[in-house]
Parts: C-alpha cells; structure tokens; sequence
C-alpha cells in the first residue's frame, strides 16, 4: 500500500512540483479532484474535473486521476447524498439501495435517470452545499503539507 501510494500519488505530486506547478495550484487541484469526483451523478465527473481544470487552468490530468481515484468514495456516497437531499427537501425516500440503483444504471442509464431524477436533483443540492466548505477544508490541509513537500523535494 505505501508503495502504491509512493508510485500514483507521492511521485506525481513531486514531479509536477519540480516542473514549477505551485503547491496552491496542486492543492487546488486535488480539492477539487476529490470534490468534484463525489458529485452525486454518475458519469458526470469526468466533465465537472474537465471543466474546472480549464477554469482555474489545472493540470488536466492531475484532476482527473484524482476523480478516478476517489471513485469507490463517490459510490459510497452517492446513498448518503440521496438520503441528506431528501431529508433536505422533506421528500419522500426513494426506495432503492446502492446496488438497486447501480444495477438499474447498468441495465439502462437513460431509464435509471428518469427513475432517479428528483432523488438525484436533491442528492446534488445536498452536495452543493457541503462542496464549498469541503473545497476550502481539504485545500487548506493540502496546501501546508505539499509546502513541506516542495521543500522536502526540491533542493534550494
């Protein structure tokens, strides 16, 4: 596991870091790799991280690994996020389990999205409002610690 995390995250970070890419733009990028990735539409992500690099002119393949990455963690919220939206909206619960709606997905994207329009209008309304102030965490624990990287990588 360290290895791994040595060989997909560590390296990569390092690297751009000594092609100049500063730590706030790294930091940037990977909140909202993550953030972005657990957008509560699948299939969507890809777009979102795509967009957001050309907005805020990120390293597009950075953000993108970070979306694939944090994949298993968007479909481990995508229920919560069901869940929270329709509390949110005093909504009636939409009576499938995660496998349900990914076996549903699966079987025919376009019929699950009819099914699953108002539980997922108000699973994204329930992420647009946790993805600002989890942008603003996680890049404010990611930029102090990718400083210290730089300087731990790059000789003065």
């Amino acid at each position: 596991m360290n290895s791994l995390w040595k060989r997909r995250i560590v390296r990569p970070v390092v690297g751009l870091l000594k092609q100049g890419v500063t730590p706030e733009k790294i930091a940037i990028g990977l909140a909202l790799g993550i953030v972005l990735g657990i957008f509560p539409v699948l299939g969507s992500t890809t777009l979102l991280c795509a967009l957001a690099a050309f907005l805020f002119r990120l390293n597009l393949p950075a953000i993108q690994i970070v979306n694939y990455l944090v994949y298993p963690i968007q479909l481990a919220l995508l229920l919560p996020f069901y869940r929270a939206g329709e509390r949110l909206f005093n909504a009636p619960r939409f009576p499938l389990s995660l496998e349900e709606i990914l076996a549903l997905i699966e079987k025919d994207i376009f019929e699950a999205v009819a099914l699953l329009w108002n539980s997922t209008m108000y699973a994204v309304a329930a992420w647009t409002i946790i993805a600002p102030a989890l942008v603003i965490l996680l890049y404010s624990l990611f930029k102090p610690a990718l400083h210290k990287l730089r300087f731990k990588s790059i000789p003065a």
